[in-house]
């Protein structure tokens, strides 16, 4: 009989990957995603609508691509770059404070973590403790909410959304290509709706939120959307 010190130990289990890890690439990944999916394909909807031959449809398309991917990758750098500079201005500040008021500094951690439940004896030793460990990461993480998982990648962001953008404008382009002469939109409605259901599925599936919901949701803005630009293109069509 083995005895128990020699008995083989459990495997030990691989920390849980959690979702927030992913929540900087993946918002602009699935927005990126879904807005080349409903613009692509309500630009190519409209302009088939108002009459115009498969040659202009697929440049609309194609420019559209273009245009969309690269207004995705810029608004998506400029508004993350715009974060970023905040958490650093936010950390400078914080530099500063705990070089001119140490004894402060070391108290507001102190009651930060009173707010959220431990006693003023270890609160104090806690704050202490951290203090002498990382004091500008202490302060950064609980006090600004800045950590390494949530900080914001502005490069990281424009290239997701970009390539989402084209990926999912990849979807009605095709249906351009492949739809017999004067059926784009019949073609491209329904493999837009399809598509935009499983994006939204894998989006909500990805992010942890009920998938049958999230298929549902984005379905419904992409049909509104090319409704709106099917609407346009029929009545601003001009026929040459």
């Amino acid at each position: 009989m083995t005895a128990p010190s020699q008995r083989p130990h459990a495997r030990s289990r691989n920390p849980a990957a959690h979702r927030s890890e992913r929540v900087g690439w993946l918002r602009a990944a699935v927005l990126g995603a879904n807005d080349g999916i409903v613009s692509v394909a309500g630009l190519v909807v409209g302009v088939a609508a108002s009459g115009a031959d498969a040659a202009a449809v697929l440049t609309s398309g194609i420019a559209g691509t273009v245009a969309g991917a690269m207004s995705m990758a810029a608004g998506e750098y400029v508004s993350v770059r715009s974060q970023a500079d905040t958490e650093r201005a936010d950390i400078a500040v914080e530099r500063r404070e705990l070089a001119e008021d140490p004894h402060s500094e070391l108290q507001e951690l102190a009651l930060i973590y009173v707010q959220r439940g431990l006693s003023p004896e270890l609160a104090q030793e806690v704050a202490r403790q951290l203090t002498a460990h990382d004091a500008l990461g202490s302060h950064a993480r609980d006090e600004l909410g800045i950590t390494d998982t949530l900080r914001a990648r502005p490069v990281q962001a424009a290239l997701a959304s970009a390539c989402a953008f084209v990926c999912g404008a990849a979807l009605p382009i095709a249906a351009v290509l492949l739809a017999p002469p004067g059926q784009v939109q019949a073609v491209a409605i329904p493999a837009t709706l399809v598509a935009l259901s499983i994006s939204g599925a894998l989006a909500a599936w990805t992010g942890g939120a009920p998938i049958v919901r999230g298929a549902l949701r984005v379905a419904f803005w992409g049909a509104l959307a090319m409704a709106a630009a099917t609407a346009v293109g029929r009545l601003f069509g001009v026929q040459v």
